[in-house]
């Protein structure tokens, strides 16, 4: 850990999770737990060639009468990897995990409770459209979700071109586990600076020994998948608020095509001195966001019961 690494992230990372697993079309997902069990459950959904540990300083400043889940999805970290890898499949396993939570004695710290079922959803980028179809698979299931630049579009043909070499050629691979770490970089790049005591905490859980070498967790092969496009967005009933960073790769006009697919408005939130990966370059402004989306919703539901 580097030195200049401030307290509220020491703090942060300090708060170990509980661990927990399901099993999903034949696959091994896994995911880490803070927080309470029996309260309000959080899912938080990384993005593609990504992991839980993205969330590790996160998670935690969400947690306050809350338990908070990081998941793994399949060909993604400590999860299994599977053949082919889609969209649907991903939000099933979200769902299972969701359903999961508070019932896995590896996260449980107490005695038994009652869990509520609805689970609120937080997908940073490819997560985002993965939580908006887990919450079509199963509306009862999912209490909101916040997308956080996240973005529904067909590909390029070029950008096809660009997934399909970088899944179907030889996976990169470094002679020790340091040099591995000092190649960490988050996809797609940015030119906005990054904390570089997040940058280290989660470059050195993104790697993995592999037959006498270093390469990285996540399976290349789900370059492959087919992305969600706004064609396939639903119209849902639960809440949802779209969080986008300032210096986005994506037009603000994406939210507005999100929302003429959803059929209604939805808060549309802009993240101030934040480029894409806003976990690494602007955790406090999402950690606001996130606290301050969840205690409305949770306060109107406690009032009013269903969406209004």
């Amino acid at each position: 850990m580097t030195e200049e690494a401030p307290s509220w992230f020491l703090e942060a990372i300090g708060a170990k999770p509980g661990t927990g697993s399901v099993r999903v079309d034949g696959a091994t997902i896994v995911y880490r737990a803070w927080g309470w069990p029996g309260c309000r459950a959080v899912v938080l959904v990384h993005g593609g060639s990504a992991h839980a540990g993205w969330w590790d300083h996160i998670a935690p400043q969400l947690a306050d009468g809350r338990q908070v889940v990081a998941i793994d999805l399949s060909g993604h970290g400590d999860s299994d990897r599977r053949d082919t890898y889609d969209i649907d499949t991903w939000a099933r396993e979200v769902l299972a995990v969701a359903a999961a939570v508070g019932q896995d004695t590896a996260v449980r710290t107490g005695a038994t409770v009652s869990v509520d079922a609805a689970t609120l959803l937080v997908g940073h980028s490819m997560g985002g459209a993965v939580s908006l179809r887990a919450a079509a698979l199963d509306p009862s299931q999912v209490f909101g979700v916040i997308a956080v630049d996240s973005v529904m579009r067909e590909l390029s043909a070029d950008e096809r071109a660009a997934r399909e070499r970088r899944a179907l050629g030889p996976p990169r691979r470094y002679t020790t586990r340091e040099i591995a770490i000092g190649h960490f970089k988050p996809m797609p790049e940015q030119r906005e600076p990054m904390l570089p005591y997040v940058l280290s905490h989660v470059a050195a859980a993104s790697v993995r020994e592999c037959d006498g070498a270093w390469t990285w967790k996540f399976d290349p092969r789900i370059m492959l998948r087919r992305p969600l496009t706004p064609p396939e967005v639903p119209r849902l009933e639960c809440r949802i608020a779209l969080l986008r960073a300032q210096y986005s790769r994506f037009s603000a006009k994406t939210a507005d095509d999100l929302n003429e697919r959803l059929g209604r408005r939805v808060p549309s939130i802009e993240l101030p001195q934040a480029g894409h990966h806003i976990l690494f370059d602007q955790p406090l402004v999402l950690v606001a966001a996130l606290r301050t989306l969840m205690t409305s919703w949770e306060d109107v539901a406690t009032l009013t019961g269903p969406r209004v």
